[in-house]
């Protein structure tokens, strides 16, 4: 199912939610804020639409997440790196993209261009996980 679809059948299920506003979770990361739009759980899942910020220079930290998570990129340019420390990415405006669950798909962003990154993301997580998994640094020689 694409991601577009995905959102906006999450964009139909919130409808009517009052938003609900937080900041980014604690991580090793920097530059990083996010805000929850709207959440609702349904059989044993959590449906998360999340606003997330980037600042120049900042990165995400090495994580994980629980559930899966599909993305688009509303401004700037996200570098994605996995595990092995490659650049596996770069992720423009209008790009969508899954991010698969588990500690196996250890993951950071960064931006390393000159304005702000801004993604919409739906989290489809199991009712009550946090929204990410802090992960030690891989080996990388960069955060």
């Amino acid at each position: 199912m694409r991601i577009a679809v995905r959102a906006g059948l999450v964009g139909v299920m919130v409808a009517g939610l009052s938003s609900v506003g937080g900041a980014a979770d604690a991580s090793p990361g920097t530059g990083v804020t996010g805000t929850i739009i709207a959440r609702i759980t349904v059989g044993g899942r959590d449906y998360i639409l999340r606003e997330i910020t980037l600042q120049p220079g900042g990165s995400t930290g090495w994580h994980f997440h629980d559930g899966t998570l599909y993305v688009r990129v509303r401004q700037g340019m996200l570098s994605h790196y996995g595990a092995t420390c490659a650049l596996d990415n770069v992720h423009g405006p209008g790009a969508e993209f899954v991010e698969p669950s588990g500690v196996g798909h250890v993951h950071l962003g960064r931006n390393l261009g000159p304005r702000p990154v801004i993604l919409d993301v739906v989290y489809v997580d199991p009712a009550g996980s946090p929204l990410s998994q802090d992960a030690p640094n891989p080996g990388c020689d960069f955060q």
